[in-house]
């Protein structure tokens, strides 16, 4: 059977996102980088493997395809490895939930209007870097509300809600702003310390 193929960059958190599951599952696969910021644009060839131009994009034996959170769903049931996800129906559920909310309210208030736009503009926006801070207050409140009693935020199991959440707050952490932020809430740093720790994430983080 041929090795998975991930398309991609490893700037992307949603990228990492995946390559972190195929980690955790023990799954060797081929990375294809893709630079979807490139001079050139993105590749006509790639708009068949995403429709939307977007990374990551995935192919096994012909099987395509594309939204991290199915490509994570897909790496974790058809491949042999540690169990990613939880066996009940509320378990899975609080699992979605988890995953939906850092894709709707976090991803974009940590990643864009906090940490790019601190670290890569030359004249900030304060005011967006602000309102990203205050959204981003609320979902680390609302992570530490939903989290279980345990090492991970279900509990004692890892799962792709800990793959999803951990490379969205690295990304937020790269500024002072969000260390600051999330020192104040003391289950939710010390899980992403314990998460910083694997193998996955340490073999994912970008180097340059």
């Amino acid at each position: 059977m041929a090795k998975p193929i991930l398309y991609g960059a490893d700037y992307s958190v949603y990228v990492r996102i995946a390559r972190m599951a195929l980690e955790e599952k023990g799954v060797g696969y081929e990375p294809v980088p893709l630079d979807i910021f490139a001079a050139d644009g993105i590749p006509a060839w790639y708009l068949e493997h995403h429709p939307f131009g977007r990374i990551p994009a995935f192919e096994h034996d012909g099987f395509r395809l594309f939204e991290t959170s199915a490509i994570a769903r897909y790496v974790d049931e058809a491949f042999d490895g540690p169990a990613l996800q939880p066996e009940d129906a509320r378990g899975r559920a609080r699992m979605s939930q988890i995953i939906g909310m850092l894709d709707a309210y976090g991803y974009r208030a940590m990643v864009w209007d906090v940490a790019v736009e601190r670290l890569e503009k030359e004249q900030p926006d304060e005011k967006l870097i602000a309102s990203g801070l205050s959204q981003a207050e609320t979902v680390l409140k609302v992570l530490t509300s939903l989290k279980s009693k345990g090492p991970w935020l279900l509990g004692e199991q890892l799962t792709l809600a800990d793959l999803h959440a951990a490379p969205i707050i690295a990304y937020f952490v790269k500024v002072a702003e969000g260390r600051d932020l999330l020192a104040r809430f003391a289950d939710i740093r010390d899980w992403y310390v314990r998460m910083a720790a694997r193998p996955s994430f340490a073999g994912t983080e970008k180097t340059a």
